[in-house]
């Protein structure tokens, strides 16, 4: 998310043509004619995620997002770290009550323990602007097809203002997980240095590399797909 590059999960939700409508008429950016919804194996239209999801607006107004678009805080979407740019998802804060349709078009949040984060327009949507984060629940209702696909899934194990840091860490663990590599980000706090190792093709397999690196490292890494 915010210019950067690079869960269990419960399929219970049959995509329908009726619920592509839906999608449409409630989705802001049909107004421009996306391209058509689309399944196909793989793809976890009918996943479902409960967590803490939090709202990014004025400060990055404009960056580039992870999919290439420019972030426009007014318009319906949101960064996740996984599910691949291109999903749709209704969000509905359990506070409120209150749900919106938006688009997965950026990555983050990269805070241990925060699921979503939403654009400006769509933390006003739920009415969790005010408190800046809300327990939320997420359901992906369909997919916008990209023709880079989704890309291979790492496990996050740090990130470090110096370089040097970043570069001890991925090191010591990269050769447990080949294929890593250090990202580097410019965040409005400043340059970071991420860290992520491995490829993974599917979140178990990267979930459990992760649960491993904690426990032998004492981290807090969290899994992100490389769209890039």
């Amino acid at each position: 998310m915010k210019g950067s590059k690079p869960v269990s999960v419960r399929p219970s939700l049959t995509f329908t043509f009726a619920a592509a409508l839906l999608v449409c008429t409630v989705f802001t950016a049909c107004q421009s004619q996306p391209s058509p919804i689309h399944r196909f194996p793989g793809y976890p239209v009918g996943f479902n995620e409960r967590g803490v999801a939090s709202w990014y607006g004025p400060g990055f107004h404009g960056n580039k997002t992870a999919n290439g678009e420019r972030y426009d805080m007014h318009k319906l979407t949101a960064a996740h770290r996984t599910l691949p740019l291109g999903s749709i998802a209704v969000v509905r804060s359990v506070s409120t009550g209150r749900q919106v349709t938006v688009r997965i078009n950026d990555r983050g949040p990269f805070a241990k323990g925060r699921v979503l984060d939403l654009s400006l327009a769509g933390a006003e949507a739920i009415g969790m602007t005010g408190t800046g984060t809300d327990q939320i629940e997420l359901q992906v209702v369909g997919y916008q097809v990209r023709p880079e696909g989704m890309g291979v899934l790492r496990v996050q194990v740090g990130a470090f203002a110096d370089p040097l840091n970043a570069r001890g860490l991925f090191e010591q663990v990269g050769a447990q997980y080949p294929g890593g590599r250090v990202v580097q980000v410019e965040l409005s706090e400043g340059r970071r240095y991420r860290v992520q190792v491995g490829q993974f093709l599917t979140e178990a397999d990267a979930q459990t590399a992760s649960s491993r690196l904690d426990a032998q490292y004492h981290l807090q890494s969290f899994v992100v797909r490389d769209d890039g």
